[in-house]
């Protein structure tokens, strides 16, 4: 009787009820608590284009994360093609079995175009967390950062070191949160409109920065600079950091080796940070995910907006309260407070937004 019930003959009113309105799907199947982690394996940790299959245990890492600390179901999806036409293509062939799609470790500028064109084809979110996931916890820890230093967004002086995934996306919730003086730096200097070797997301950033960035080098746009995101796996010397304004904010986050070693920046800078979790003040995308999706999927977002990310980045900021101290920016990712809280702001402001299909 259990049998016929859970599958044939008694599934078939499932699927009937299903394709009478296809919005119940949400409610008699796995679609509802689901994301797919989709790699192609280009861009893996440090390691680089290791193909689909040496990036599996990365992804299914982070499914264990997934459901760990948000409580949701994520399938790790490997896919064996890195044509953009391709990836694109079969994720939106996918889409109907998921709730949303987290995309992990593709190469830059490719992941742009991905994440672009399948967020204009689907109606569930999208989130490439190499992007996004380490702008939110950039932007909670340079919110705490500054409230120690007694700054202001619009005030303060930013140097980015790195044009990658990471790199773009910082700039982009860095603008949208009132920071107005950034310069961008990839291997041949600070991006500016006067370069004519940019590809066309690098020329963007130009546009984008181009009241501030000036031609120089990572020494020349540090000078004076409050705050400094390594996100390149370059180096920066001593020298550099030594050149930053007073009460200097660095946050070195390649891995493994930060651009500046903590230990060195420590001596000219007031708060830092790294990706490492050996070192104070981990910025570390475990913050994020978990929540911005279980928060999406609770209230059925058909999208992840800026203001969902930013909302995300303020909640995270918050739980530091007056505990706030150079050690302590940004909360431990073992805080159980963090995804619900995360969630939380991320119902809210898809609900503010009109993103949300579920109102409750």
């Amino acid at each position: 009787h259990d049998l016929s019930l859970a599958y044939t003959p008694g599934v078939a009113r499932v699927c009937e009820a299903i394709h009478a309105d296809p919005e119940v799907a949400h409610e008699y199947t796995w679609v509802s608590n689901t994301v797919a982690v989709i790699t192609d394996g280009t861009a893996v940790l440090g390691l680089g284009d290791i193909g689909p299959a040496a990036s599996m245990p990365v992804m299914e890492g982070k499914a264990v994360l997934f459901k760990q600390f948000g409580g949701v179901d994520a399938i790790p999806v490997a896919l064996d093609t890195t044509d953009v036409d391709e990836i694109v293509e079969t994720i939106i062939r996918l889409a109907p079995t998921f709730g949303g799609v987290n995309l992990e470790d593709i190469s830059s500028p490719r992941c742009f175009e991905i994440e672009r064109r399948l967020k204009d084809a689907l109606d569930i979110p999208v989130f490439h967390d190499d992007q996004h996931g380490t702008a939110v916890v950039v932007l909670a820890a340079l919110i705490n950062a500054l409230r120690l230093t007694d700054r202001d967004m619009e005030d303060i002086k930013v140097v980015i070191s790195g044009a990658g995934a990471a790199g773009v996306a910082i700039t982009q919730i860095l603008r949208e949160s009132g920071v107005r003086k950034i310069s961008v730096l990839d291997r041949a200097g600070v991006i500016h409109s006067g370069r004519t070797d940019l590809n066309s997301v690098k020329q963007l950033l130009a546009d984008q920065t181009s009241g501030w960035a000036k031609p120089g080098t990572v020494d020349d746009a540090l000078r004076g600079a409050d705050v400094l995101i390594g996100v390149s796996g370059g180096t920066i010397a001593e020298s550099a950091v030594a050149g930053m304004a007073e009460d200097a904010i660095v946050f070195a986050l390649a891995n493994p080796t930060p651009e500046v070693h903590p230990d060195v920046a420590s001596r000219h800078a007031r708060v830092v940070a790294t990706g490492r979790s050996d070192f104070a003040n981990q910025i570390n995308n475990v913050l994020v995910f978990p929540g911005i999706f279980r928060g999406a999927l609770d209230v059925r977002a058909t999208a992840i907006s800026e203001s969902m990310k930013i909302a995300a980045a303020h909640a995270i900021a918050d739980l530091v309260g007056d505990d706030l101290a150079e050690s302590y920016v940004i909360p431990s990712p073992f805080d159980p407070r963090v995804a619900t809280a995360v969630a939380r702001a991320v119902t809210d402001t898809a609900r503010r937004e009109g993103l949300a299909r579920r109102p409750y």
